[in-house]
């Protein structure tokens, strides 16, 4: 072993308390696993053929037990977290250990390596709840989903929540000059395009232009104008780790990209003007977001025409509705008067202000 348990070393990381507990006796198995703990970005606290502290059992928000040293916490307390290590899948004697200690989950290397990684890299980016992923997209062109998708985000940043807003329709024109962000520094799509497995969540918030509390992943003005499947799961992935609100502007087709952004996505919302060949439109765009998104819902957007309001927008459409957004001369596609959503009260912040409030009333969030 190349160092890894020389007492100056485990006396440095007996001093950590955010990366996770190492208790192990196996010297390969503990090499494994402070290589898997260095590629998830943290570095752990280690108790090599001894027992570990109650204080380190207790406070590790994670715990990893080499199956040869599940003895040395046979007598501690229960505790969530805890996962016991092993080698052989056929080992009847480490399923037994790790019964005995409580273990949340017993896993073996090699085979569980991207599992444990991911969950250690959860750890090292303090990830809570998932963030709230709310997409928004038009039932035809022009009905207004990007200023809903914008006044969202600037409303759930306004109220102290994490914030992040994503641009999903590369031909939309780009969400920064909605907001008028497209001069403020920052990485945009095609910086992602490449991105495969794991994105630091940190990090992705850190690279994104930033208009006060709220971050903005949106299209530069070149030539890119797609995103592979791969990549949207990788940065969609990180930004819901990192919690709060994620608001995602969704174009009106169905590729497999926008597919894998509907999986992840926890609430829908079909902007709907409310007349008869909007309605027939918003049919097809709700057929095919539905077949990838269960939770859809209608946001009938005045003026109605007559004998058509909010209700029977949505009984046509075979949706809930999630709430009627009156007209208003700040949902047109033209940025006057700063980014949507920034006048308090006005139709666009009332509404959203509501629809966030019951949302994360029902997801049981906090901000962040």
């Amino acid at each position: 072993m190349t160092g890894t348990t020389t007492p100056d070393r485990l006396a440095a990381t007996a001093e950590r308390s955010a990366g996770p507990l190492i208790v192990a006796d196996d010297e390969t198995l503990l090499d494994d696993l402070l290589r898997l703990c260095a590629a998830a970005g943290t570095e752990p606290e280690v108790v090599f053929t001894a027992p570990p502290r109650a204080a380190s059992w207790d406070r590790a928000p994670l715990v990893l037990v080499d199956a040869e040293a599940a003895g040395r916490v046979q007598g501690a307390p229960r505790r969530r977290g805890v996962l016991l290590i092993g080698r052989d899948l056929d080992d009847a004697e480490t399923w037994r250990r790790g019964v005995g200690i409580g273990a949340d989950h017993v896993l073996f290397l090699p085979e569980s390596e991207t599992w444990l990684v991911d969950r250690i890299a959860d750890i090292a980016e303090g990830t809570g709840s998932p963030a709230l992923t709310v997409g928004v997209v038009g039932g035809r062109g022009g009905a207004g989903a990007s200023t809903l998708a914008c006044g969202m985000a600037v409303t759930a940043a306004r109220g102290g929540l994490r914030t992040m807003l994503i641009d999903g329709d590369p031909l939309g024109g780009g969400l920064d000059i909605l907001l008028g962000a497209e001069r403020t520094g920052g990485l945009r799509w095609p910086d992602f395009a490449d991105s495969r497995g794991r994105v630091n969540s940190g990090a992705l918030e850190e690279s994104l232009p930033r208009l006060d509390a709220l971050s903005v992943l949106s299209w530069d003005r070149g030539d890119t104008v797609a995103i592979p499947p791969a990549a949207m799961r990788s940065v969609l992935g990180a930004a819901r780790r990192r919690g709060g609100v994620v608001v995602v502007d969704l174009p009106r087709r169905v590729d497999d990209t926008v597919a894998e952004t509907l999986h992840q996505i926890d609430v829908g919302l079909l902007v709907v003007p409310a007349e008869l060949r909007a309605v027939a439109a918003a049919s097809r765009v709700a057929g095919a977001v539905g077949t990838h998104l269960k939770d859809l819902r209608v946001v009938a957007r005045g003026p109605f025409a007559p004998g058509l309001d909010d209700q029977e927008t949505a009984r046509l459409l075979g949706l809930p509705l999630a709430g009627e957004l009156p007209h208003d001369a700040s949902l047109g596609d033209t940025l006057s008067g700063g980014p949507p959503g920034s006048a308090r009260r006005g139709p666009l912040a009332r509404f959203c202000a509501a629809f966030l409030d019951r949302a994360m009333n029902r997801a049981g969030s906090v901000p962040a």
